[in-house]
C-alpha cells in the first residue's frame, strides 16, 4: 500500500514534511468553536503585524487561556506551531490560495482554513513590511526592484481598480544573498520608503 504521506500533495511552506506534532497542533485547532478560533487568530495576526508588542501578545494568550479554561503551556505550544507556519509562509511569499491548501493538508477544517487565508490576504502587506524591516536591521540591502499593478478583481469590490506595488529586496546575508518579496498599496509603499530614508539618515549621522 502507498504510504499516506506520499499520497499527500507537497506543502508550499516547507520543502520537508513537518513533524507529527505539527499536524497534531493544527488538528487541535479544530476543537475551538467559531468564536474562540476567530479570537485566537486575531491575537496571532495582531502579533505578526506588530511583533514588538510581545508583552501584550503573551498577556492576551494568558487571558484567552483563562477565559476558556485552557492550559497555558499547551496553548503556547500550539500557537508556536502556528507562528512557525506563518513565518515560513511569509518568507516564501505564499499566496492566500497556497496558505489555504497547506492548512487543509495540515488537518485544519475547510471553514477555518478559509477564515485564516482571508486574514492572511488582509494582513499580508503589513506583515511583509515588518519582515522586510526586520531583515534590513541585520542585513545589507544590495538591490531593490518594484513593479506596479492594478487590482482587476477581488472579493472586496472597493479594492477593484486600486494600484499596488510588488517589491523585491535583495539582501546580503554575509555568505550569499537572499530575496525578500512584498506586496503593498501605494500609501504603504511611500510609508516604507519614508522609514528607509529615516534609517539611512540615522546611519549617516552615526557614521
Amino acid at each position: 500500500a502507498t504510504p499516506l504521506l506520499l499520497s499527500k500533495m507537497a506543502l508550499h511552506f516547507s520543502s520537508e514534511r513537518p513533524e507529527d506534532q505539527f499536524y497534531s497542533d493544527f488538528g487541535n485547532l479544530n476543537k475551538f468553536n467559531e468564536e474562540q478560533f476567530s479570537q485566537l487568530s486575531t491575537i496571532v495576526f495582531n502579533f505578526l503585524v506588530a511583533p514588538q508588542q510581545s508583552a501584550q501578545f503573551l498577556s492576551q494568550l494568558e487571558e484567552f487561556a483563562s477565559r476558556h479554561s485552557l492550559g497555558l503551556n499547551a496553548l503556547k505550544n500550539l500557537v508556536k506551531s502556528v507562528l512557525i507556519f506563518f513565518k515560513a509562509a511569509l518568507k516564501r511569499n505564499l499566496s492566500p490560495g497556497h496558505v489555504n491548501e497547506d492548512l487543509l493538508q495540515l488537518g485544519l477544517s475547510e471553514e477555518k482554513a478559509t477564515l485564516i487565508s482571508g486574514q492572511w490576504r488582509s494582513n499580508l502587506p503589513a506583515m511583509s513590511r515588518v519582515a522586510a524591516g526586520q531583515s534590513l536591521t541585520v542585513n545589507q540591502l544590495v538591490d531593490m526592484e518594484w513593479r506596479f499593478g492594478v487590482t482587476a478583481g477581488d472579493s472586496d469590490m472597493k479594492k477593484v481598480g486600486h494600484s499596488f506595488l510588488q517589491v523585491k529586496l535583495v539582501l546580503d546575508k554575509g555568505v550569499g544573498t537572499e530575496e525578500v518579496f512584498m506586496e503593498m498599496s501605494l500609501p504603504q509603499f511611500y510609508s516604507f520608503l519614508h522609514e528607509m530614508e529615516k534609517a539611512k539618515a540615522s546611519l549617516e549621522y552615526l557614521s
